[in-house]
């Protein structure tokens, strides 16, 4: 095995080359480094070896790292950085990971406390990635700020599994986010993680630990295992959860699912109380259902559940090198959501929200303000096709929108609900009473570059604010009219009724793009007639620049 080095331009394992250092912390040194075979930026950290207290034999550092990697990889979903390389030396241990998206959020630390809704939405991600590794049997046991990492998307990815070597091993990394236990040399468990996490969130809302670094590994956890902790000061609704984790008794601290709620809670809250000085469309609606009007009135849905009709939420600006929002991005947060309204979006710096930079995707009927609702809706067009030489089945005709677009709708189908918003974005939700089906149409002038980035950064935000939400394959890459996009399925309960969606969200250039969404009832999806329908509008669907 090749000895590692530590000076910039040398290579581990003959391959890495070491650039920059990131972060240089008690136990632990991150590196900015290059993967010389590919071209391709890496994360190397150098680790203190963790020793174990029992008699039996102890695994390599190297395979040990690289099992967990692979029991976590499916099991994080995208969660925990990818293990290219794992290299020891004596007392040291070099791990080489794919470079994480974001930065690690000791970066974000330095620049003082955060937003109460970033610290929950973070916590929410680290929250997710513990629980599927607890489930499988793992155990960080060294989390911290530097092992944390997050975009301006939201998404959180984790590092540094696999290098506890015991359940019994003293912590060696980041003594301040040790758990009192760890300090008291009784190893690590899952509760220890949860501490860290409560230390973590703690951390962001306060701009400082819960306990400081003494400067020697020793002083600081003697600190963590006598000091009370002090309540937090700028939590706000966090408080109860950040709390709850740091319990001095491990057995006494809040169970995971019981934190979840509570972080859920804050980001349910958020998104209900950040509403829009003019209405908006109904992309992020947390609860509100998209059925047809009047469908409540004659049952004609078969569902039995009515319009919520909540506010619908506005972006939310959570921090500076990380921002959630619920309204960032918006035609991508549309590409899912079905009639329950799980329409949420995480997003990073979105352009300067101004209408004159904003141009109209498409043109508008005469005296109809691009993105503007008309005063009256349009009639569906007699045409037989939805573009030339293409043939419509039977019972579809072309409906021409006064925003641009056309689409192929069903015999009967008219626009339900027509939203628009300050600056050109709008939503256009096309049903029919006595039809479960809904079929939205958005338009939005803040986008980010990547849909399938969007659609990951969503997916936690839809976790919380849906009923029965659980994703349907993989988040997919897709190439639409020529058009750069991004397809994703989730099922979701509305009313007690399972129903599926699809959203399929493409740019058009200029930080501008549409989604098509569709919704149907989960045991129909398919049914002859919904496979028809879907295949028409993706088919006929037309922005007005084609």
């Amino acid at each position: 095995m090749a000895k590692a080095q530590d000076s910039a331009g040398e290579l581990i394992a003959g391959r890495y080359r070491l650039l920059d250092v990131l972060l240089r912390e008690e136990g632990r040194e991150l590196w900015h480094g290059e993967d010389t075979a590919f071209g391709r930026p890496v994360v190397v950290t150098r680790s203190r070896a963790a020793g174990h207290r029992s008699e039996e034999p102890q695994e390599p550092a190297a395979d040990r790292i690289l099992r967990t990697a692979k029991v976590l990889g499916p099991a994080c979903r995208g969660g925990v950085a990818a293990v290219l390389e794992v290299t020891e030396e004596p007392g040291f241990v070099w791990t080489v990971t794919e470079r994480p998206p974001g930065a690690p959020l000791s970066e974000l630390l330095q620049h003082g406390p955060v937003d109460h809704v970033l610290a929950a939405a973070v916590g929410l991600g680290v929250l997710d990635v513990l629980t599927a590794a607890h489930h499988e049997g793992v155990t960080h046991g060294e989390l911290g700020p530097s092992q944390v990492w997050s975009d301006e998307h939201g998404r959180v990815t984790v590092t540094g599994f696999g290098l506890t070597a015991s359940a019994d091993a003293p912590r060696v990394t980041a003594p301040s986010y040790a758990s009192p236990e760890q300090a008291r040399g009784e190893g690590a468990a899952p509760a220890a993680d949860l501490w860290a996490l409560g230390a973590m969130m703690y951390a962001l809302v306060e701009g400082r630990p819960v306990v400081r670094d003494r400067g020697e590994a020793g002083a600081t956890l003697r600190a963590v295992e006598r000091l009370p902790v002090r309540a937090p000061r700028s939590a706000g609704p966090v408080a109860p959860a950040i709390l709850g984790l740091l319990r001095w008794d491990p057995v006494e601290r809040v169970p995971e699912a019981v934190v979840r709620e509570s972080l859920t809670r804050v980001l349910r809250q958020n998104f209900e109380e950040v509403t829009p000085p003019v209405p908006l469309p109904d992309l992020f609606d947390p609860a509100g259902d998209h059925q047809p009007r009047g469908a409540e009135d004659d049952g004609a849905r078969g569902t039995g559940h009515a319009s919520k009709g909540l506010p619908v939420s506005r972006p939310v600006l959570l921090g500076a090198a990380l921002v959630v929002t619920v309204a960032g991005a918006l035609v991508f947060a549309s590409l899912g959501g079905g009639p329950d309204g799980d329409d949420a979006a995480a997003s990073g710096a979105a352009p300067s929200r101004t209408a004159a930079g904003a141009p109209s995707a498409a043109p508008t009927a005469a005296g109809t303000p691009s993105g503007r609702t008309p005063t009256a809706s349009a009639k569906p067009s007699p045409s037989a096709s939805a573009t030339a030489g293409t043939a419509l089945p039977s019972g579809f005709s072309v409906y021409r929108a006064p925003q641009g677009f056309s689409v192929a709708l069903p015999k009967g189908w008219k626009p339900v609900e027509t939203q628009s918003s300050d600056d050109l974005a709008y939503r256009v939700t096309f049903g029919a009473s006595g039809d479960a089906r809904t079929l939205a149409v958005t338009y939005s002038t803040q986008l980010g570059p990547d849909p399938v980035a969007v659609w990951s950064a969503l997916e936690p935000n839809l976790r919380a604010v849906s009923t029965g939400y659980e994703r349907v394959g993989a988040i997919r890459p897709v190439t639409y009219h020529g058009m750069k996009g991004a397809d994703m399925e989730w099922y979701s309960v509305v009313g007690g009724v399972r129903v599926r969606t699809l959203g399929r969200g493409f740019l058009i250039g200029d930080h501008r793009g549409f989604s098509l969404r569709w919704t149907t009832p989960a045991d129909e999806w398919d049914s002859a007639a919904d496979r028809q329908a879907l295949k028409v509008f993706l088919d006929s669907f037309r922005t007005g620049t084609e």
